[in-house]
C-alpha cells in the first residue's frame, strides 16, 4: 500500500531490508499496524494516522522525518554497509528502533551480528520491568508470561541498547527476543490465540511508542 504523505502526525514506521532466501521484515503486514493504530488512536493522545502505514529503507533519507519504526523478524536480516550506515544514522538523530518476532539461538547470533554492523560499540543489556518503558503509559507488573507463538518452550526476554550504553542516557532499541508481539496483534480480533496475550502485546506497543 502507498505511503501516508508527511504531515507530522505519528505514522507507523515499518522497515524492509534486503532479503537473501527468506521473507520476513513484511510479515503482519498491513493488519497488524491498522489493530494497533486503532487501539493507539483509541487510547492515548498521540492520534496517528489509522488506515494509512509506512515502509522504508533503511537508508532512506525519508525514514529521518519519522522518530520509530519497527523491525520484523531480524533473525535473516543482513543488512549491507548502505543499509548499516543509514540506519545508524537514523538512530544518532534521536530514532527509536523496536526489534520483534524472532527466535531460537542461530536468530539472535544472525540479529547480533547484524546490530554489531549498525552500531559497532553498541551493547545489548538485558531490561527489566523497572525500566521506565514498562511503566511510559500502562504500568506493566511483570515480564513472566509470554513467548513467541512458535516456542512456548522459553519465555520472551526484553533486552535494549543505550545511546553511548549509558543507563542514564536513552534507550535507542528495544529488542523482544523470542516474542512476537506483532502476530499478538495482527490475529486479536480472531481468536487465534489467549486474550491476556493480545493485550500485552498492546501494553508493550503501546509503552514502546509512548516512550520513543
Amino acid at each position: 500500500e502507498p505511503n501516508a504523505s508527511y504531515d507530522g502526525k505519528f505514522t507507523f514506521v515499518r522497515l524492509s531490508y534486503t532479503v537473501y532466501g527468506h521473507s520476513g521484515w513484511e510479515f503482519d503486514y498491513p493488519a497488524m499496524e491498522r489493530n494497533f493504530m486503532t487501539i493507539l488512536n483509541d487510547l492515548t493522545t498521540v492520534h496517528p494516522h489509522v488506515k494509512e502505514s509506512n515502509i522504508h529503507a533503511m537508508d532512506d533519507p525519508e525514514l529521518g522525518r519519522y522518530p520509530i519504526a519497527y523491525l520484523s523478524e531480524p533473525g535473516w536480516w543482513h543488512p549491507d554497509s548502505s543499509q548499516a550506515a543509514g540506519l545508524r544514522t537514523w538512530l544518532a538523530k534521536g530514532g527509536f528502533l523496536i526489534v520483534d518476532d524472532f527466535f531460537y539461538p542461530a536468530q539472535w547470533n544472525n540479529f547480533e551480528r547484524a546490530m554489531k554492523q549498525v552500531l559497532p560499540n553498541g551493547k545489548i543489556v538485558p531490561l527489566d520491568v523497572t525500566h521506565p518503558i514498562f511503566n511510559s503509559f500502562f504500568r506493566i507488573e511483570t515480564l513472566k508470561g509470554m513467548h513467541h507463538p512458535d516456542r512456548e518452550d522459553a519465555l520472551a526476554e526484553y533486552m535494549g541498547i543505550y545511546e553511548d550504553n549509558d543507563p542514564s542516557k536513552r534507550l535507542m532499541v528495544i529488542i523482544n527476543y523470542n516474542n512476537d508481539i506483532g502476530d499478538y496483534m495482527e490475529w486479536s480480533g480472531q481468536g487465534f490465540y489467549a486474550i491476556n496475550f493480545s493485550n500485552d502485546a498492546y501494553k508493550l506497543a503501546t509503552n514502546y511508542v509512548v516512550y520513543g
